[in-house]
């Protein structure tokens, strides 16, 4: 039983991110979902039970101003926020010679900072209380370099990013009860990869929600650290 914990997802509009919304809330948690596209947010958030199950605010997580906002409407609605889900991004294809340098900026604005200030801006409250959960969307891309991809270089960013989160929370302020979790998913079937998705190879977000709800629901005293999860048929 989750007793109304409160989850925080962003890039929660589609994907894993929704999919994610789906199960938690079938599972008790009470979910607090965020991304640009607040249209499908509040659809999704209707879907799930609407006012005391589901609150849908619209987030740049590039922008601090909004991460800000995001985790205090989270505080002000359901009284606490008990775990956050950073999974905002999206890729682009492998060339270092080709790609366009403006969507390089983009990704690495939310892959990588999106990511940081959304841990920020829960942060405080997670330490005040004493315990909760970080879970951050990597990839299998972050723990095998991909030829010319800077999607893949934002991933081992985000990989660091858990383990520095971790380093902080045990040695400079002494906790142990925030736990930290990378998700890192292999190819799946959602419209992040519509342009380089094969169907037979992909995973579902249901398959990595299931990773994701696993870490979820350990006992206080079990940290997953990490989880791996790939296509049967992937071969990197």
């Amino acid at each position: 039983m989750t007793d109304g914990r409160v989850l925080v997802i962003t890039g929660a509009s589609s994907g894993i991110g929704a999919a994610t919304a789906r199960a938690a809330a079938a599972a008790g948690y009470r979910v607090v979902l965020a991304a640009r596209r607040l249209d499908e947010l509040e659809a999704l958030a209707e879907s799930l039970g609407g006012d005391g199950t589901a609150l849908a605010v619209g987030c740049d997580v590039g922008r601090w101003e909004d991460n800000e906002r995001l985790v205090r409407w989270a505080i002000d609605a359901f009284g606490r926020v008990d775990a956050v889900f950073a999974n905002a991004g999206f890729g682009a294809s492998y060339s270092f010679l080709d790609d366009d340098p403006e969507t390089w900026r983009a990704m690495l604005t939310t892959n990588v900072l999106g990511a940081g200030l959304t841990i920020r801006a829960a942060l405080p409250h997670l330490l005040e209380r004493g315990d909760g959960h970080v879970l951050l969307t990597g990839s299998v891309a972050g723990r095998v370099a991909l030829p010319g991809s800077m999607y893949s270089v934002t991933k081992w960013a985000v990989t660091a990013m858990a383990e520095a989160l971790r380093a902080e929370l045990r040695r400079t302020h002494g906790n142990h009860g925030i736990r930290v979790t990378l998700i890192n998913p292999g190819m799946v079937e959602t419209p992040f990869f519509d342009p380089l998705r094969d169907s037979e190879l992909a995973l579902s977000a249901e398959n990595v929600v299931g990773a994701v709800m696993y870490a979820l629901d350990q006992p206080v005293n079990v940290d997953i650290s990490e989880i791996v999860i790939r296509p049967s048929g992937q071969s990197v």
